[in-house]
């Protein structure tokens, strides 16, 4: 069951949150600042390269690597091909999983690593491939695990993780909010010294101060009708979220909002891209999902039933190039199925920035879902 009337209790919320994801999130800005030290001081900013990869390989488990996959990718585009690198194993666990190189990796490419354990074996055997191939490998991780070691065998780059000062390891949630940013920023700052993409130092400051900014306007003190983050989760707590992206930067904060959902929130979630998102949903919207639909009997006694579960439509919105966009179409799919829609579309500003806005909000979102629906 999800209590709503906990979302305005900041002690009751504090009290819930025992895996400290809330503080997590507000501390995001602070996160990227930290990153952007630690990749200076390892020397990201004097490097100078002699061109760019032919391709890019990423590893690392989790909700958190995945989701640094998909950025990267999007932020590159077509400039160079991001591949994640899927592990294999029997388990989830750190010792089980094996990741390998694709046959046609080599000196031309770059591999990354980005983990919040560090301990792994897989990832040091992976690195110790790619060594023997003659790739590059740079790896964000915590310090003196064995993965820094295999880096530095490999003459490879280490950037420490970033971590909040009550945290004496690095965050073992890799879906919690914080890891993305400390994972993903030194990366960002590494691709921009390559020219895959922009994300010089004062582009990287203002992604802090927007989740600074989302931070003060999602934090457990404001309350619900003021509070975005709040306001979605109350709107999806009784719903199959349905989460159509449009943009560049609001496909990636689509799959990353299904994958926290999932795992912070034990919450299914669809999700898919305008306006393809039309086609693939129309028949699930105009099915038992749909609001509107309603069975014969509509003076039936409902007291001893389960309730229904209605599909809820999630518009996350960047600015569509050419100021095309889809969404009055979406709106009107929506409606036309008595489909409650809830949309949400960032301030202006640069890519990273709105960028960093969606994934803030909906990482709010998120913890405030689990954590109302588990206390």
């Amino acid at each position: 069951m999800f209590d709503e009337s906990l979302l305005d209790d900041p002690e009751a919320l504090a009290r819930a949150d025992r895996r400290d994801l809330l503080r997590g999130a507000a501390e995001a800005g602070a996160r990227v600042r930290t990153a952007v030290r630690h990749a200076t001081e390892a020397g990201i900013a004097e490097l100078k390269p002699d061109g760019r990869p032919r391709a890019i390989l990423t590893a690392g488990p989790g909700l958190a690597a995945t989701c640094v996959a998909d950025l990267l990718g999007s932020l590159a585009g077509a400039a160079c091909p991001v591949t994640r690198l899927t592990p294999r194993g029997v388990a989830p666990a750190a010792g089980a999983l094996i990741w390998e190189l694709p046959s046609w990796a080599g000196p031309v490419d770059l591999l990354l690593v980005a983990t919040p354990d560090g301990s792994e074996p897989g990832l040091s055997l992976l690195v110790e491939q790619a060594y023997r191939r003659g790739l590059t490998v740079v790896a964000v991780c915590p310090p003196r695990t064995p993965l820094t070691e295999a880096v530095a065998v490999a003459h490879g780059l280490s950037v420490p993780m970033a971590t909040a000062p009550y945290e004496p390891q690095a965050p073992t949630t890799a879906s919690a909010p914080g890891s993305l940013w400390a994972l993903l920023t030194p990366l960002l700052a590494l691709l921009d010294r390559t020219g895959l993409l922009s994300a010089p130092p004062d582009a990287l400051e203002k992604v802090a101060d927007r989740l600074d900014q989302v931070a003060e306007r999602c934090g457990p003190a404001i309350a619900t009708y003021s509070n975005p983050a709040k306001t979605l989760a109350s709107e999806l707590a009784e719903a199959l979220p349905v989460i159509w992206t449009e943009g560049d930067s609001a496909g990636p904060a689509g799959r990353r909002f299904v994958g926290a959902l999932a795992e912070l929130a034990g919450r299914p979630a669809l999700t898919a891209e305008l306006p393809e998102a039309l086609a693939a949903h129309s028949v699930l919207l105009a099915g038992t999902l749909a609001a509107g639909a309603d069975p014969d009997d509509f003076f039936r006694d409902r007291v001893e039933e389960a309730q229904v579960v209605h599909a809820r439509v999630v518009l996350l919105r960047d600015r569509p190039a050419g100021g095309r966009t889809a969404a009055p179409a979406a709106r009107e799919l929506a409606l036309s199925h008595d489909t409650a829609i809830s949309e949400l579309e960032p301030e202006e500003g640069g890519d990273l920035e709105t960028l960093a806005e969606l994934i803030a909000v909906t990482d709010f979102a998120a913890v405030y879902l689990a954590l109302a629906s588990t206390a």
